[in-house]
């Protein structure tokens, strides 16, 4: 069985956070942890099962041309591998309190660049149990990646993990 790889970031922090709980649910021994700090496409091509997971960044934060967050330097990367013969899923953490307009649309953002690149993203989920205005992230009425606010929210992070791997389960083989 090949590992799945989580690419994540930043390094430290709620996203951190959140990619250890994926990684104990899923097994240590199944998992392989790769901050987004200094990861290449090159990085991206060893794994056939990835999950990506970013914090509350826009799409004019990655668009900066002179943008200096983990995710600002990585997102280049992203389009310079074909993600049709990979297994492929993304969480992603938000506020919705102060971010109801805009609630994790980086998932969004992350997601649309992912599928322009062949990527079949596993792991929708319902918007039932969350409240935001709008959200890029939503396709279809459905989130198409884990929305976590460890915000507002952190009794809640384990179970919604708990739920989604259950969705990936089948896809991810773990």
């Amino acid at each position: 069985m090949s590992k799945i790889a989580i690419f994540y970031g930043p390094d430290g922090g709620s996203v951190n956070r959140v990619a250890d709980i994926i990684k104990d649910k899923i097994g240590e021994d199944k998992v392989e942890m790769v901050a987004v700090k200094s990861a290449t496409a090159a990085d991206i091509e060893k794994y056939d099962k990835i999950i990506f997971g970013l914090s509350t960044v826009g799409k004019d934060t990655w668009d900066s041309e002179y943008s200096t967050n983990d995710w600002g330097k990585f997102m280049p990367e992203i389009s310079k591998t074909d993600y049709s013969n990979k297994v492929v899923a993304v969480f992603g953490l938000g506020d919705h309190i102060t971010y109801g307009h805009a609630f994790v649309d980086h998932i969004g953002v992350l997601g649309k660049e992912l599928m322009k690149n062949g990527a079949a993203l596993v792991g929708p989920v319902s918007t039932d149990g969350y409240e935001f205005d709008e959200s890029e992230a939503v396709v279809d009425g459905k989130f198409i990646g884990l929305p976590i606010d460890e915000d507002f929210e952190p009794e809640l992070t384990e179970e919604r993990v708990v739920a989604w791997l259950e969705v990936l389960r089948p896809d991810f083989e773990f």
